[in-house]
């Protein structure tokens, strides 16, 4: 996205292998529950979930593999599994440091997730102080405000008009961190402009050039790139 100009004033966060290694924990789910079906969960059918509200990815997966299974009971059992696995997230490289300094810094920080509130709960065990540094989360697989999940832009939509006053001036002004497909497009169907920390395995080829820009890690970010505070050197963020 060349015609980017940094004017950010207010960040949004996707949560699932952005801020937390969960997409590791949903290939385990989810490779556990299609093995008991004779199938192989892929990075074909992971690519077009991720991102998505819970609904919409579990749709997904049943119509890939025709399972014979309902929505309601694919939810009730890869649930089993996020009860146990959840917990142990980890968060990833950079993470704690960018929303440490961009909190210390004033500037506004939420997250905007596919995930349902249990979920997120489940994954923030360990994290709650990190995560209550955040000044809201919108839950694409909760709010009744969000009509559609990701790649549809409500859930950053309505994560921004969220925000306390000041509110952002311009969806230009908001800038987003994404790592799926799915939340760059639905990123820049709200006018934001989205810097993507893809997975390795990650084709990102269709949505590369929508990007702001590509990291390998959120550890990669230059925060003045973007008109954020640049990082104290001498400050431990931990």
């Amino acid at each position: 996205m060349d015609t980017y100009k940094p004017s950010t004033t207010h960040v949004i966060f996707d949560c699932d292998g952005l801020l937390l290694d969960t997409e590791s924990i949903y290939s385990k789910v989810y490779t556990e529950l299609c093995g008991k079906y004779g199938h192989t969960f892929n990075w074909d059918i992971k690519a077009k979930m991720m991102g998505t509200a819970e609904v919409d990815s579990t749709k997904l997966l049943i119509d890939y593999f025709n399972l014979p299974l309902s929505v309601e009971e694919v939810i009730s059992l890869t649930h089993q599994g996020y009860v146990k696995y959840f917990p142990e997230a980890k968060l990833l490289p950079g993470a704690e440091k960018l929303v440490r300094h961009l909190h210390s810094q004033g500037v506004p920080i939420a997250v905007a997730t596919g995930s349902s509130e249990k979920k997120y709960d489940l994954k923030i065990t360990h994290h709650k102080e990190l995560f209550s540094l955040f000044s809201h989360v919108v839950f694409a697989s909760d709010d009744p405000e969000v009509r559609q999940g990701k790649p549809c832009p409500d859930v950053f939509t309505v994560c921004a008009k969220r925000f306390p006053s000041p509110f952002p001036a311009s969806p230009s002004n908001v800038l987003v961190f994404e790592d799926a497909s799915n939340g760059v497009e639905a990123a820049v169907a709200a006018g934001m402009p989205c810097v993507l920390v893809p997975d390795v395995n990650l084709d990102i080829t269709k949505v590369k050039d929508k990007a702001a820009e590509v990291l390998k890690s959120l550890e990669d970010l230059i925060p003045e790139k973007y008109g954020l505070p640049a990082y104290d050197l001498a400050k431990d963020y931990t």
